[in-house]
């Protein structure tokens, strides 16, 4: 069992290989979101209600976050541009399914950040219209999903909008680590090629 695990994480570790930062950062950002889908309906039945029917459309939105990286081996721009992109159609399917009360529009906020860091600074139009185009999503069609497939009580609303509210904290979170690292590793670089002048 630990060598199938060994595995197939040595496997998702090559497919998410790329020597640019910031491509490989969005190929482990969509193969993480990709790898916890599935616990989404788990999350639901334990924390929210036994009715979890809604959650199985969620998974319409994997295979979008799964071929990220291979996007990415044809076009880098495309790939990274993909991943938010999934993201708010993600979102998007959720708010319609759960509903506004559930918090899922939450999301929108990883979503965003996530555009505006894994372009570089020339590209920037282009994560600033991703972004603006989360934060037009939520101005545009908070008031307008209609009635959600889900049905639930106050109580398991509010249980639902806690998950959701950790869940894109944490991803925020993992992000910010994540283009911390990729900050520090460009830091190294420039103190080192410093030293090579200097020395």
């Amino acid at each position: 069992m630990i060598s199938v695990v060994k595995r197939l994480s040595a496997m998702a570790r090559a497919y998410a290989y790329n020597r640019d930062p910031r491509v490989a950062a969005a190929n482990v950002i969509s193969l993480l979101v990709a790898s916890n889908q599935p616990f989404y309906p788990l999350y639901l039945f334990w924390l929210v209600s036994s009715d979890i029917t809604a959650a199985w459309f969620t998974f319409l939105s994997t295979p979008f976050f799964v071929t990220v990286p291979a996007v990415a081996r044809w076009n880098d721009a495309a790939g990274r541009a993909l991943l938010p992109l999934a993201g708010i159609g993600n979102t998007m399917l959720s708010a319609w399914l759960f509903g506004t009360a559930s918090a899922v529009e939450i999301f929108l906020v990883p979503c965003g950040v996530i555009a505006l860091l894994v372009f570089r600074p020339r590209e920037r139009v282009v994560g600033l219209a991703l972004a603006a185009l989360a934060f037009g999503i939520f101005l545009l069609l908070h008031d307008a999903y209609g009635q959600p497939l889900a049905r639930y009580d106050a109580a398991q609303y509010a249980a639902l909008a806690r998950l959701n509210l950790v869940s894109a904290s944490m991803l925020t979170a993992f992000v910010a680590i994540l283009f911390s690292g990729i900050l520090a590793q460009a830091e190294r670089s420039a103190d080192a090629a410093r030293h090579e002048k200097t020395g």
